[in-house]
C-alpha cells in the first residue's frame, strides 16, 4: 500500500488528507461492514466504540469519507474563485444556496449571486481567500449526508476572516454547498472604535 499523504495549510500548520489518503485509512480502519477492523460486525456496541480515541468522523467510512470529502470540496470551490472559474465555482453549491456576505444587506440565492459576482469571474481572479484554519463536523451517526464547518480565512486586504456554513451530499454522490457566510473578524478591543467608523445605526422596526 502506498504512503498517506498529507497536506497542509501553507499559512497554517493544520493537516488535513487527501482524499486517497482517507480511501486507504478507511479500509485500514473499516472492513467490509461499518465497524472498525477486528470488531464483530453483529455487535454494534463494539463496532462503535472508539478506543483510539480519533476524532468523531473516524467513527465509520461514510463519516470519514464525508469529512474528506468537504475538506477538498471547499479548497477546490476557494481555488476556483482565485482562478475566476465561474462554472467551477458555482456548481459546488446546491440550487438552493445561500450566500450571506460581509455587508448587512447581502443575503444571497445561488441565482442571486451569480448574477452579482458575475462580471467578477473574468477567467483571471475573482477575489482570493485561503484556508488557515478549518473545522469540519460530519452529522449524526445516523446520516453522514450533512456536513457544517468553520474556516478562518486569509485575504490580503481585508486579513483574516471567518466563513461558516453548511454542505450536502446530493443524490448524484457530489457534496455541495448549501449555505455560507463570510463575515469579517475584529478584534474585541477594536470593535468600538469599527462601530464608531460605521456611525449611528437606527433601531430597526420588528413585527
Amino acid at each position: 500500500m502506498g504512503r498517506l499523504s498529507v497536506s497542509t495549510c501553507r499559512r497554517g500548520r493544520r493537516a488535513v488528507l487527501s482524499a486517497p489518503a482517507a480511501g486507504a485509512l478507511a479500509a485500514l480502519l473499516f472492513g467490509p461492514a461499518l465497524g472498525p477492523v477486528g470488531c464483530a460486525t453483529t455487535d454494534t456496541s463494539r463496532r462503535n466504540s472508539n478506543p483510539l480515541n480519533l476524532p468523531d468522523h473516524f467513527r465509520s467510512r461514510d463519516a470519514l469519507s464525508a469529512h474528506a470529502s468537504v475538506t477538498i470540496l471547499l479548497g477546490m470551490w476557494h481555488a476556483a474563485a482565485a482562478r475566476g472559474d465561474f462554472d467551477a465555482y458555482f456548481s459546488r453549491m446546491t440550487d438552493d444556496a445561500v450566500f450571506l456576505g460581509t455587508d448587512p444587506d447581502e443575503r444571497w440565492t445561488r441565482a442571486e449571486f451569480e448574477a452579482f459576482a458575475g462580471p467578477y469571474f473574468d477567467g483571471v481572479e475573482a477575489w482570493t481567500y485561503e484556508a488557515i484554519d478549518r473545522h469540519v463536523v460530519v452529522g449524526s451517526s445516523d446520516d453522514s449526508s450533512v456536513v457544517w464547518f468553520d474556516e478562518v480565512l486569509w485575504n490580503d486586504k481585508y486579513g483574516r476572516c471567518r466563513g461558516t456554513g453548511v454542505a450536502r451530499l446530493g443524490s448524484d454522490g457530489d457534496w455541495r454547498i448549501a449555505h455560507y457566510s463570510l463575515a469579517f473578524l475584529v478584534p474585541n478591543d477594536k470593535a468600538s472604535a469599527v462601530m464608531d467608523a460605521i456611525g449611528t445605526q437606527s433601531t430597526p422596526d420588528v413585527d
